[in-house]
């Protein structure tokens, strides 16, 4: 079974699939999934063509981790389209968890990844428009996002559970549009973006990574799976501790969503407003799931 944020990525769950069914192992299936936006100049929220910084360049964020805890993420990583590789990379080749910036640049190069330009024609031209204005607030920053949302999705994050029981995860993107430079949200977070818990359950969030962070949301999810929750109670329970952390009426401005699968291959999701959902991929095909929310 393969799960991931957003409808659109129904795209990204076929090529993990490919990968479980030929009896390849979870890592490898989220590591090949994930990998699907990264490399499509179409998605403005993952990858080649995200949407820059306020300075006008790209920078992607990603972290990876499989059954047995291993880790490994990057972040502020420029010139490299698949940062989940090198997020690997991290985890695999050295003694660390987390590079950052011209480090993560640097050992990717070593390990024969080439130099791109990330900034697709498309990308830039929005960014020029937004440009005219500049104005950067957390308020239009999350209004930018919705739009995005509206247009395509945000960031991809996959759970996959294999034949040999193991479940695994990954999470990628370019961030938020425009954002100050060097900010870094949840995506490469251990224990926000993502979580992996071979004997619980998993979990990966999307939305403003900022409030991801605030409840650590994704090990937020894994540890109510831990105390009998199901999947989707779960998601619900974190998203209702960041309402409580944060009031309804501020609340009512952002958005988050979660996925979540337990050990026994159960699936849920939950937003905190409306318009998120989970694409699925399992023996009896390809579902997408349209999440409740709390507001």
């Amino acid at each position: 079974m393969v799960i991931s944020t957003w409808a659109p990525n129904v795209k990204a769950n076929a090529a993990a699939w490919q990968v479980l069914v030929k009896g390849g192992t979870a890592l490898d299936a989220v590591h090949q999934g994930v990998m699907v936006p990264e490399a499509d100049p179409n998605d403005q929220s993952v990858g080649y063509g995200g949407l820059p910084d306020r300075d006008g360049r790209v920078t992607l964020d990603a972290c990876i981790m499989d059954h047995q805890y291993n880790i490994g993420s990057v972040m502020y990583l420029e010139h490299i389209k698949h940062a989940i590789t090198v997020a690997r990379l991290v985890m695999e080749k050295t003694p660390h968890v987390q590079l950052v910036g011209e480090g993560a640049l640097r050992l990717a190069l070593e390990n024969g990844m080439k130099k791109e330009n990330l900034l697709t024609e498309a990308s830039e031209k929005a960014w020029k428009e937004w440009l005219k204005t500049s104005q950067y607030s957390p308020m239009t920053t999350v209004e930018n996002l919705l739009e995005r949302i509206k247009n395509n999705h945000d960031t991809i994050g996959m759970l996959a559970l294999d034949k040999h029981g193991n479940l695994s995860g990954a999470c990628t993107t370019s961030g938020m549009a425009y954002k100050m430079q060097g900010r870094v949200g949840d995506s490469p977070i251990i224990g926000a973006g993502l979580f992996v818990d071979n004997e619980v359950g998993a979990a990966t969030a999307t939305g403003v990574g900022e409030e991801v962070v605030r409840i650590c949301g994704s090990h937020t999810v894994v540890e109510y799976m831990r105390h009998g929750y199901s999947p989707a109670e779960a998601c619900k329970q974190a998203v209702k501790r960041l309402i409580k952390a944060r009031g309804e009426a501020t609340a009512r401005k952002l958005q988050i969503g979660f996925i979540a699968m337990n050990k026994k291959g159960e699936t849920g999701c939950y937003s905190l407003t409306g318009s998120f959902t989970m694409a699925l991929r399992n023996v009896a095909g390809e579902k997408v799931i349209d999440a409740p929310s709390l507001l």
